[in-house]
């Protein structure tokens, strides 16, 4: 099959200036690449032919053979690039060049790291995690709590240099301060990460005796925590900057805050919301009358039991339960009676209540009508 017309692959005119060809070029590689391109069966003949186009025409001895004796210059010993299969002779280096700037388009700044101009490599220290646990009341009031926190701070002999007396690392020599190093391998620059400086670009020729070189030591810090009012299990509290320090004067990370509530002895817990299971006697239940609950603020709250209360009536207590995370509202606080049957009685208290039980056949309403109801469901049974 003819060979197409070399500006026709790159998409360029006859005229173009080597800036427009290498222009073309590069975009054409970047569209055409196999890795891009993995759905297209063509696209590593196609990305070939592009790069063949450009082998020739980025040569203006070769592109001016070309223009005169198109595909033929090339062919049986004309042209510069005579007998190199796919006209690759000439100056592989320019190709190289041209090719490595394409790989950069497709994979620059992989995981964040620059692969031009040397130079620092500062990077971010990590963020730190610190599980404090807290009580109910604690959350309620809010709290100012110092807290010590191994983590890895800036080297003050060297301040971060990893270098004796504080000197600015030296360039690597391997990589040029590139953090990276490229072989070509046919069609293809590969880029590795450079085994001198392992990526950072830099290195340490005479390192502290303080850090080892690293421009960082491990120390317990102490830091005042202000925990607000109305934290409950799971809040999340950032500080900004007190994480791991940064390499390389990069910054530091920053500490995250967990809070865990411990579990209350009197209070459960939910949102706002507090709850308090408060046991009563069955006469208090049955004749009504006032008990004293307390309150998550050290106080006590008076509430009036109704006649014939039963268990799992509840009652609010309205802005007696936790305050709102920054925030001006509160919760409300609900008591749940549990009525109390009472245990090792005496002879002379179940007589009480056997007179009693003899006498309370319409004081049970709850009870009269579900055995009505069962009665009634067993007598259907039978027809």
């Amino acid at each position: 099959m003819a060979k197409r017309d070399f500006y026709d692959v790159l998409g360029v005119s006859k005229g173009a200036s080597a800036d427009e060809i290498k222009k073309a070029y590069r975009q054409k590689a970047k569209e055409l690449h196999p890795d891009r391109n993995s759905d297209n069966p063509n696209a590593e003949s196609q990305f070939k032919e592009v790069n063949e186009a450009y082998d020739v025409l980025k040569d203006a001895e070769r592109k001016a053979a070309y223009d005169r004796f198109g595909h033929a210059a090339f062919e049986g010993g004309m042209g510069s690039g005579a007998g190199r299969p796919g006209g690759m002779g000439g100056q592989q280096g320019d190709f190289a060049s041209a090719f490595s700037d394409v790989f950069d388009d497709l994979f620059g700044d992989f995981m964040g790291q620059q692969r031009r101009g040397g130079g620092k490599r500062a990077t971010r220290g990590s963020d730190l995690r610190y599980n404090m646990r807290i009580t109910l009341e604690e959350a309620y009031r809010g709290l100012q709590k110092t807290i010590t926190v191994p983590t890895a701070v800036t080297c003050g002999v060297c301040e971060g240099t990893g270098a004796e007396g504080g000197a600015e690392p030296a360039t690597c020599p391997t990589c040029s301060g590139m953090g990276k190093v490229r072989a070509q391998q046919g069609f293809f620059t590969v880029e590795r990460t450079c085994p001198t400086c392992s990526g950072a670009g830099q290195i340490v020729k005479n390192p502290c005796h303080a850090c080892g070189g690293a421009g960082r030591q491990q120390k317990d810090r102490a830091l005042s925590v202000n925990v607000p009012k109305g934290v409950e299990t799971g809040t999340r509290i950032r500080l900004g900057g007190e994480g791991e320090a940064g390499l390389r004067g990069g910054p530091a990370g920053d500490l995250y805050i967990f809070i865990e509530v411990s579990e209350h002895p009197i209070f459960q817990r939910e949102a706002e919301n507090l709850f308090c299971r408060v046991p009563v006697s069955m006469t208090a239940a049955a004749l009504g009358g006032d008990i004293e609950v307390p309150t998550i603020d050290g106080g006590r709250s008076r509430v009036k039991i109704p006649p014939g209360s039963q268990s799992g009536k509840q009652m609010r207590l309205r802005n007696k339960g936790m305050p709102a995370l920054r925030a001006a509202a509160s919760g409300d606080m609900y008591i749940e009676l549990a009525v109390e049957t009472p245990v090792n009685l005496t002879g002379r208290q179940r007589d009480l209540l056997r007179e009693f039980e003899a006498l309370s056949e319409e004081n049970n309403p709850e009870s009269t009508g579900f055995f009505r109801k069962v009665k009634s469901f067993w007598d259907g049974m039978k027809g």
